[in-house]
């Protein structure tokens, strides 16, 4: 397939996501890649086809003592660097083709083989300094175009409609809106109306939201929308990252922080914040699947700029 934005940084995982010794295949712009992490922290990627008889890397195991992943139809093993380990020693020659990786602290990116165009951003390490990292939610491949999940998170709106029943939001406006290249900034106020018991039993994160919200969202095109919001418990980061696994195929994940004010109820609601992530990503996920083929739009929604961006970002690149 041809690449998409090539040259673009793509957040691919956080470590937390791959366990240790364990192998964990991607697809990023329609190859398959096999990442493992040793019990130092070091991470490794390799094309996820052996280069013998095309079996699949992610299907074998981790050798702890020599850091190599091991091919389940044969068990030939590979380094960190592709090359082959036999008979007590390695090979000097990579023979399986390796993913180029850029970690920083947890966050693991890669340029999927192109020259880089951009920096890798260092926003949510900025936003979330003094936050805990509290887990990864709704981990999905969402069977649209990139473009499509772009504009998803780039359009605040969709919450009146998407996440009706969710957040009861009565009323959005907009008190700030900035873009500087790739980066992009807006404020809004929400208000909503009261969820019902049910509701609350469903996501018990819905019993400490407020009723106005004052929501902070920044965009670091294209890979990542950070969602800033209060709460009765503290401070919330959520943070969507997308990547093109193919041309029809897009993968999401949510990376969720906070800073709370009491370490209790922070314990108490972990998990239904996560769920109410969880949540949010299979209604964007619903809506996006069900759209017809891209026309036009007719009709203008206030605040829809920063969508605009977003798509002129993306056209121009």
């Amino acid at each position: 397939m041809k690449s998409i934005l090539p040259g673009a940084p793509w957040l691919i995982a956080h470590k937390s996501m791959l366990g240790i010794n364990q192998p964990h295949k991607i697809r990023l712009n329609g190859k398959d890649y096999v990442i493992w992490q040793n019990k130092q922290g070091e991470i490794a990627a390799l094309n996820n086809i052996c280069p013998h008889m095309q079996a699949p890397l992610s299907d074998g195991w981790i050798c702890e003592t020599r850091n190599t992943i091991t091919c389940p139809f044969h068990a030939l093993e590979f380094d960190s660097e592709g090359r082959l380990y036999r008979e007590g020693k390695e090979d000097n020659n990579a023979i399986a083709e390796t993913l180029e990786l850029v970690v920083k602290e947890d966050l693991i990116w890669t340029y999927g083989g192109f020259e880089p165009k951009i920096p890798i951003p260092d926003l949510l390490e900025k936003v979330s300094e003094g936050y805990e990292f509290i887990g990864v939610t709704g981990e999905k491949s969402i069977q649209a175009d990139f473009l499509s999940n772009i504009l998803v998170n780039y359009d605040y709106n969709h919450q009146n409609g998407t996440h009706k029943e969710l957040f009861r939001i009565e009323s959005c406006r907009v008190s700030s809106f900035e873009t500087n290249g790739y980066y992009a900034k807006v404020e809004q106020e929400a208000i909503r109306d009261k969820n019902s018991i049910s509701e609350i039993i469903k996501n018990p994160a819905l019993a400490i939201m407020p009723k106005v919200m004052n929501n902070i969202l920044e965009y670091s095109f294209p890979a990542m929308t950070i969602f800033q919001a209060q709460s009765p418990i503290g401070q919330i980061i959520q943070t969507h990252i997308l990547y093109p696994e193919t041309e029809k195929q897009t993968k999401t994940f949510i990376l969720m922080y906070v800073k709370s004010k009491n370490p209790l109820l922070k314990l108490l609601f972990k998990n239904a914040f996560l769920a109410a992530a969880n949540t949010v990503v299979e209604q964007d996920t619903t809506a996006v699947e069900s759209l017809y083929p891209r026309e036009k739009a007719k009709i203008r929604l206030p605040g829809e700029e920063v969508m605009f961006h977003a798509e002129k970002l993306y056209q121009e690149w």
